[in-house]
């Protein structure tokens, strides 16, 4: 079975390296069969020998990056391109890596010309047409970082944080016309401890993903795999971010603002206003009693009230206090909340936002 695995960012990286280092016959059987549930039994023919081959990567463009602008490649071409080298050593070909800017008629070509059998994608960024899909003959699969129907759409992780969820998965399902809505393959659910971040819980998932996705493939190797559809009455969505986003409105509960913190970190992060200069509050922690006496009064939201000499800095929101612990004004250094303090004369007291 050859297969086109298609993703983009730093997420999408160990399960690429997972496929490949299986692909390989690199890894025992044993870590093979790691995740959640109980595999199916294994293809006849030897437990390590590899069922599939990693025939192609497609991602993104080369993208501008840094204070330079120079274009860099995504975490998943950066990572493919690692990978040449271990091919080459077992004396496989490596996969080609394909960047196109659109999937189109020369897109398809380059597909089509690597005779792949399956598609698998996981937050490769672009939607797949019926044309591109029907270059693969067993379909695709793609992984979701939710428990599918819930928050289908492109940002499920910040989704789950901001609503302070007690538990969240990991979803692989058929890939279909309609975003996120093709039959479930596999999934892992687990708890949420309610302090992480997007980014932390993206690390997380990453690697969940380089557990489950290699079973789901040795399955379909071995044979048709039943699927269970989703129930539509249950689905929820999440939408695109953009910087936007991460405004803060200090008229929200110090809860909800300190949710939104973890979930917009590392982007768009969470920002605010101190008179003309852009402030970002990279961690934050909160004290949910107490309420400001209202926008005329001395503690209206977005006021900041002073420090706690253990945690930080204290700001009056709509309910409860924010305790504010890494600060960055915009183009200057992340700071502990003391460092900060040394720099920004008079800022207790100020009303930010």
């Amino acid at each position: 079975m050859r297969i086109i695995y298609a993703g983009s960012p730093a997420i999408a990286v160990p399960a690429l390296e997972s496929l490949a280092a299986r692909g390989l016959g690199d890894l025992p059987p044993e870590e093979e069969a790691a995740g959640a549930g109980s595999p199916r039994p294994r293809p006849t023919g030897g437990s390590s020998a590899p069922v599939f081959e990693l025939a192609g990567v497609l991602t993104n463009p080369d993208s501008p990056r840094g204070r330079h602008g120079k274009p860099e490649p995504t975490g998943v071409a950066a990572a493919a391109l690692a990978l040449e080298a271990r091919f080459e050593q077992a004396g496989r070909k490596p996969p080609v890596i394909l960047r196109p800017e659109k999937l189109g008629t020369a897109a398809r070509e380059a597909v089509e010309a690597l005779h792949p059998d399956l598609l698998i994608s996981f937050a490769y960024g672009r939607i797949f047409g019926p044309k591109f899909l029907t270059l693969f003959p067993l379909g695709g699969i793609n992984v979701h970082p939710s428990l599918l129907p819930a928050y289908r759409g492109p940002s499920p992780i910040p989704q789950a944080i901001l609503n302070g969820d007690r538990e969240t998965g990991i979803s692989i399902q058929r890939l279909a016309l309609d975003m996120d809505c093709g039959d479930i393959l596999a999934q892992e659910s687990f708890p949420l401890t309610g302090r992480e971040t997007t980014a932390t819980l993206s690390d997380d998932m990453a690697r969940r993903a380089a557990q489950l996705l290699p079973r789901v493939v040795r399955d379909l190797a071995a044979g048709p795999v039943q699927g269970r559809p989703q129930n539509p009455e249950k689905a929820s969505y999440c939408g695109l971010l953009s910087r936007e986003n991460g405004r803060i409105d200090w008229n929200l509960s110090a809860r909800r603002i300190e949710a939104q913190v973890r979930a917009y970190n590392p982007w768009p992060l969470s920002w605010t206003l101190d008179g003309e200069r852009c402030l970002s509050i990279l961690k934050a922690d909160r004290i949910d009693k107490g309420k400001g006496a209202g926008q005329d009064g001395p503690e209206r939201p977005g006021m900041v009230l002073g420090v706690d000499k253990e945690r930080g800095i204290l700001v009056q929101t709509g309910d409860g206090v924010l305790i504010l612990a890494i600060l960055q004004y915009q183009a200057k250094k992340a700071l502990e909340w003391r460092a900060f303090l040394n720099g920004a004369r008079g800022f207790i007291g100020r009303r930010l936002g």
